[in-house]
């Protein structure tokens, strides 16, 4: 009983917290201001969910095949320390690798999507990696028993019971990518971090929360979209969500 008065009590204080917050924030005209940059938080979003598209699905493209390739028996010698050259990558922080390659290939959307491509490979590869090193020795035992080549145990015994592993990595890298996107403003690429920076620069605490909290808000949806896309895809028996 204690325990549902304290949990009441704090879903009222939340309610109350967001009424004055609500109050102030119109008396101060706070709303006012956020909706006066609106039209330039819907065209930098768009932007900032492309670079995101684009550098998120050449990331995957590239890492499941990748990892795929080294939880083969074949690749066991190199697998990891392959995984510690793609462990570099992420060690560099990523504005480094964005201003490298903007070195290289100069400004624009091109080099932030390089940038971004890199600092998601390591998250999908690493579980796409594991997730197929985990599949039991008996499924894969029985699935040669009864007569599968090797391609038809990757594609019908090991994928499918790696894919819970798998998605757990591309949600933590489109997270990740979408957090890191704001930064491509600053090699001209765009993005909701063209008004996080510049109201830095301003000193324009309302400019740099309307491209902050469309940020968190986005990184938040996609990390939705992606868990909703798992629980959906994902066999039943091996995915937990569904048990």
């Amino acid at each position: 009983m204690p325990t549902l008065n304290l949990s009441g009590a704090m879903r009222l204080l939340v309610l109350v917290a967001v009424f004055m917050a609500g109050i102030w924030s119109h008396s101060s005209g706070v709303i006012d201001d956020f909706i006066f940059y609106l039209p330039d938080i819907q065209f930098l979003a768009v932007q900032h969910l492309w670079l995101t598209a684009l550098s998120g699905s050449l990331a995957i493209v590239v890492a499941i095949p990748l990892g795929t390739l080294l939880s083969r028996p074949s690749m066991a010698k190199v697998a990891e320390s392959a995984m510690q050259v793609l462990n570099v990558g992420t060690t560099i922080p990523t504005l480094a690798v964005l201003a490298l390659s903007m070195s290289f290939l100069g400004i624009g959307t091109v080099p932030a999507v390089f940038g971004l491509f890199v600092a998601t490979l390591l998250p999908i590869t690493r579980n796409t990696y594991t997730g197929l090193k985990g599949v039991s020795p008996a499924l894969k035992e029985a699935a040669a028993g009864i007569g599968m080549s090797p391609t038809q145990r990757l594609l019908r015994v090991e994928l499918p019971n790696a894919l819970y592993v798998i998605f757990a990595g591309i949600r933590t890298a489109l997270a990740i990518n979408v957090g890191t996107v704001p930064l491509a403003f600053l090699i001209g690429a765009g993005g909701l971090g063209e008004l996080i920076f510049t109201g830095i620069d301003l000193y324009d605490p309302v400019m740099m929360l309307s491209g902050a909290i469309p940020t968190a808000l986005l990184a938040i949806a996609v990390d939705m979209l992606i868990a909703i896309t798992a629980f959906l895809v994902v066999p039943r028996g091996v995915n937990p969500s569904r048990a």
